[in-house]
């Protein structure tokens, strides 16, 4: 039974990695996941220089999942490159780092630094505020997509995963603009813009007003992008958006994912990752499936 899948030349025993923001850069929860069982760990983001995120309070919890508006707090990359890619590499993993910026730059002095270091793909969070652009988010413009994605590939000696907003009004206009900066593999969806009101205090519940909605909530909206992009691009996809079990995961490889990217369940089930490879193999081996790569956008 084979469960390997191949993002752009690096093969991933299975399809099952963490979402950025939600697994730190996997020691927290070492003590409870063998990280060598999954097949990518995705970090935390990282940038050129220390963040130390948005005002308190940045998380709410909401009906069906929660919101977040941490701001993409880290220590930056030279604390990243000594301290995590370490502990990182005693583990038989894939090791994909999210980068973060305001400004092209940022990227890209984050990608040039990351060229010497032993990770195997770059995760371009091109959710983040442009602030040369007036605070547009990078993702939400496809001129702006396919430019910073050509621009991170003169620069990046691994192969590069654009992540995508759900933002926008047509999630395939910006996979085909990622696809025209050559991007090597997309990953879909990052939060979906929401607030919360307080009624007893008056006031927002997150002191940014808005946050990003993730959890079991998105995760309809999450397959359809997923489909509608694999429908629309020839590039490998990273599904995510309230995957919890290995159901919801099976979805996103049927709607055309190559793998799966685990996040707001990891925060009241830190071994979902695990229960969901062990599902996966559970399901192919009930159904008779020899290899994952069948099942990947069988329903068409």
């Amino acid at each position: 039974m084979n469960t390997r899948v191949n993002l752009a030349g690096v093969e991933l025993k299975n399809p099952v990695m963490t979402a950025s923001g939600t697994f730190g850069s996997g020691e927290e929860y070492s003590e409870f996941v063998d990280l060598g069982s999954l097949g990518a760990v995705v970090t935390k983001g990282v940038a050129n220089v220390p963040w130390p995120g948005n005002p308190t309070p940045r998380i709410a919890e909401v009906y069906g999942g929660m919101l977040n508006a941490i701001g993409l707090q880290n220590p930056g990359i030279d604390v990243f490159v000594k301290r995590d890619i370490p502990f990182l590499r005693q583990y038989d993993t894939r090791i994909i780092v999210n980068v973060c910026g305001k400004t092209m730059e940022d990227y890209l002095e984050v990608v040039e630094r990351l060229s010497d270091e032993p990770v195997d793909l770059l995760e371009i969070n091109i959710s983040c505020p442009n602030v040369k652009e007036g605070g547009i988010a990078f993702g939400q413009d496809p001129r702006a997509v396919e430019a910073i994605t050509r621009e991170v590939k003169r620069h990046a000696r691994q192969p590069v995963i654009m992540k995508l907003s759900p933002n926008v009004t047509d999630i395939t206009v910006m996979a085909k603009a990622a696809e025209a900066g050559g991007a090597d593999v997309l990953s879909l969806i990052n939060t979906l813009t929401g607030m919360k009101i307080d009624i007893s205090r008056q006031r927002f519940a997150l002191a940014n007003k808005t946050g990003g909605l993730s959890g079991p909530a998105v995760k309809p909206v999450a397959v359809r992008m997923v489909y509608q992009t694999a429908n629309a691009v020839k590039l490998p996809i990273i599904g995510m958006g309230g995957i919890a079990t290995a159901e919801d995961a099976l979805e996103f490889i049927m709607a055309g994912a190559a793998a799966v990217s685990v996040g707001t369940a990891n925060f009241y089930n830190p071994r979902a990752t695990v229960e969901i490879v062990e599902g996966i193999e559970a399901y192919m081996e009930n159904h008779g499936v020899e290899d994952i790569n069948t099942l990947i956008g069988c329903v068409r």
